[in-house]
């Protein structure tokens, strides 16, 4: 303030506050205001607003749990072709497929079959939940989407593919029972060992024009737990498809 030329009078009346309000700010330094008077100050001292309130730069750095999301995208779209072949290729022990059609994973990342079937060989499990294509929900989605490539369609794609890896062991597929497609087809988990993509599906949006987010497990009951709880419990409950 003093290097600025302002008293605290003058600083409130800039920041739109009283002038008790910025001497409370001066001599309690643990007192925080609120985000929108700390840019306002900030602004009108001509600094940082991280060289007022240093407390600030502390309670950004994401701590606990929430260190698990390791990046955000706003849609599933955003995020690069070679994130998904990373984290596939980059599976020791499980891969874990729970989108609903999962059809755009054989058109979006590179040399896909191949990679699957190198991974099933060298003792990978490999897991694909998918949508019963002749289900109620599937219908009602179709719907829903109105779109040329169905949602039918798409699974059907998927089991297409499938079908030419000759189901070899270590891969498995199961539909969604009908009492799980609706939680099924609203959210997509595909879980590659300790790192999980998830997207929740935004009312009439496509699975590729919802957000997605990259999570990495830190410890027991943290984003990474509750969502990879989710897709096992619809696993468990999942009806196995013949080869």
């Amino acid at each position: 303030m003093d290097e600025a030329g302002l008293t605290a009078r003058q600083l409130a009346y800039r920041v739109g506050v009283s002038p008790k309000q910025v001497e409370r700010w001066v001599s309690n330094e643990a007192l925080t205001p609120h985000a929108r008077n700390r840019e306002d100050a900030a602004r009108a001292l001509g600094v940082d607003e991280e060289m007022i309130w240093p407390q600030v730069v502390k309670d950004r750095i994401k701590t606990g749990t929430d260190r698990e999301i390791t990046r955000s995208y706003p849609y599933r779209s955003a995020a690069p072709s070679s994130l998904w072949a990373e984290l596939i290729d980059g599976a020791a022990q499980e891969i874990y497929f729970a989108g609903y059609t999962n059809y755009f994973l054989f058109t979006s990342v590179p040399a896909f079959s191949e990679t699957l079937r190198r991974k099933v060989e060298s003792g990978v499990q490999v897991r694909f939940l998918i949508g019963d294509p002749d289900g109620e929900v599937t219908r009602q989605r179709e719907a829903i989407e109105d779109t040329a490539l169905t949602v039918s369609t798409r699974i059907r794609i998927t089991l297409e593919h499938l079908g030419r890896l000759d189901s070899p062991e270590g891969l498995e597929t199961r539909f969604s029972a009908p009492s799980d497609a609706v939680n099924h087809v609203s959210l997509s988990v595909f879980r590659f060992d300790d790192d999980a993509l998830v997207t929740p599906h935004l009312a009439r949006l496509v699975g590729h024009d919802s957000p997605l987010l990259h999570l990495h497990r830190q410890g027991d009951g943290g984003m990474f737990d509750r969502f990879r709880d989710h897709a096992e419990e619809l696993w468990s409950r999942a009806v196995p498809i013949a080869p």
